[in-house]
């Protein structure tokens, strides 16, 4: 069973992303970088498929040289190799994404193609999609449960998706693609004999240039922060007779 998971470079969630003065980037002077909670959960998949039914899992990532680091933590988990498309530090559009991951494919045959169902940063939802066509194999997104049949001619994959009033199934034969979400499973922390293997695996660098055209990005627009600041209410003893006003207030004491 060969699979590939196309993952992404992104910054870590969990703090505010600042911008560029001319909002046109991501300031990433200071960010650290991993991949999104859902192509987490599509390396785990992978490397669970792998171990039951044999083969190899290829880890593949868009983007600059330094999307090495997320690829080697995805063999650290426990992937067998990674390719990095190498495209230097322009950020791609969904369409010139696809056709980068497309090219580095080219005639290889992957048995199951993974995503997660969106990057962690733009959202796009496109990505897999695009892909799939373009590979000619189909593709089931928002996924959140997956089981291979091999019994059956060239096996086949049944995807589970959840939806507001119940639960939906889908049987595709192999060679298919899927884009998982997070709570598929439980991604494994990688072990040290992991690490280890990750610093000294070789990592497969395709160069690839983009065609012109495509999306214009004209800026970028930080969301709405309506979370309210925290009030000091004291210090040390003195903050007492606040503190029961707060409590107060709430109900908590009469």
């Amino acid at each position: 069973m060969e699979v590939l998971v196309c993952v992404k470079r992104v910054p870590a969630p969990g703090a505010k992303v600042p911008l560029t003065d001319d909002q046109t980037e991501i300031d990433t002077r200071y960010l650290g970088h991993t991949i999104g909670p859902h192509e987490e959960c599509a390396v785990e998949e992978a490397v669970r498929i792998v171990k039951a039914h044999g083969g190899s899992a290829t880890v593949l990532a868009v983007g600059p040289a330094a999307a090495d680091e997320q690829l080697r933590y995805a063999i650290a988990m426990g992937a067998d190799r990674g390719v990095l498309v190498d495209v230097g530090d322009a950020e791609l559009d969904p369409e010139a994404t696809a056709a980068a991951i497309s090219h580095a494919v080219g005639d290889t045959r992957y048995d199951l193609v993974l995503f997660g169902t969106e990057s962690a940063d733009a959202s796009h939802y496109q990505v897999g999609i695009r892909v799939a066509s373009a590979l000619g194999v189909p593709i089931v997104g928002g996924i959140k449960g997956l089981e291979l049949d091999t019994a059956v001619d060239d096996g086949a994959v049944s995807l589970r998706r959840e939806v507001a009033d119940g639960v939906e199934v889908y049987r595709l034969p192999l060679p298919a693609a899927a884009a998982v979400k997070e709570g598929l499973n439980l991604p494994r922390y990688p072990s040290m004999p992991g690490r280890l293997k990750a610093k000294k695996a070789r990592i497969d660098v395709v160069p690839y240039t983009p065609e012109p055209g495509g999306l214009r990005k004209v800026r970028l627009r930080q969301p709405n922060d309506d979370r309210e600041e925290a009030i000091v209410l004291g210090h040390g003893a003195d903050a007492a007779p606040a503190v029961v006003d707060v409590l107060t207030q709430i109900g908590v004491i009469a």
